[in-house]
């Protein structure tokens, strides 16, 4: 929790899990918040673990504010899910970094509008927009989509007000897209994280987290401290992307 972190992160993903503590006066669930990265190199870390009894923009806040105290300077892509203000928020501590909205929330927030039996079609259709081959396309299917589904205007606000997410991962190469458009890669490290959690309660915050560094310990050996398959071609490819190729090179000397 306070050693020493690198001064730039290419990737950053962010979310919370949740676990029953037993404190003295109450029993009740907590947030435990959760930060992985890919470094320069693209390996992976988990940077800590923070406990809380719930999520909320302004304990991100202060998550933010203590990297940096660790030493980050600088992050190149920050993907999270839409906590309100949380965007904002990371963007204060961190100016430069490319904030993604994780499409994966995006659709989970939009299905609730849809009935059951058009589950199948209605993800179908949504997988047009973010994987189209590039904006123009995007742009096109998501008019078809509007019309598709107009009589679920729910469902379509959710993608009318994040747009501007969809769009963004156009100004990338497909690599890149492919691994800022979700934060998959975090909650596979937190379903792992569940299944030490999830048998019963816990009776402090201090037992939560011996628990849950045990199971990091784990996923490091699992990882080997490899790198993120292909890296070399997504680093080539983040060079050339106007100033955050110029971090790269700058923050490359720390390394």
């Amino acid at each position: 929790q306070e050693r020493p972190l690198n001064r730039f992160y290419s990737f950053m993903f962010v979310d919370c899990l949740y676990t029953t503590i037993r404190t003295e006066f109450e029993t009740k669930k907590h947030a435990i918040y959760v930060i992985l990265v890919y470094d320069l190199n693209g390996r992976k870390d988990i940077l800590g673990l923070w406990v809380s009894e719930s999520e909320n923009k302004h304990q991100w806040m202060q998550i933010f504010d203590e990297l940096k105290c660790r030493g980050v300077e600088d992050i190149g892509f920050i993907s999270m899910d839409g906590l309100p203000g949380l965007e904002e928020g990371a963007k204060s501590i961190f100016p430069k970094t490319i904030v993604q909205r994780c499409i994966v929330h995006l659709i989970r927030n939009s299905i609730k509008y849809i009935p059951a039996k058009k589950y199948k079609e209605f993800t179908a259709n949504l997988k047009l927009l973010y994987k189209a081959p590039n904006k123009k396309v995007a742009l096109l299917e998501f008019e078809k989509f509007k019309e598709r589904w107009n009589e679920y205007p729910g469902a379509i606000k959710v993608w009318e007000s994040n747009w501007n997410h969809v769009e963004q991962l156009y100004n990338y190469t497909e690599p890149i897209r492919k691994i800022m458009y979700t934060t998959n890669t975090i909650e596979s490290v937190n379903s792992s994280f569940r299944k030490v959690t999830r048998k019963g309660t816990f009776p402090s915050e201090t037992a939560v987290l011996k628990v849950l560094y045990l199971r990091i310990l784990e996923l490091y050996k699992k990882w080997q401290n490899k790198a993120y398959p292909n890296w070399p071609i997504i680093r080539n490819q983040l060079l050339l992307i106007d100033d955050l190729g110029e971090r790269i090179v700058y923050y490359d000397q720390f390394e």
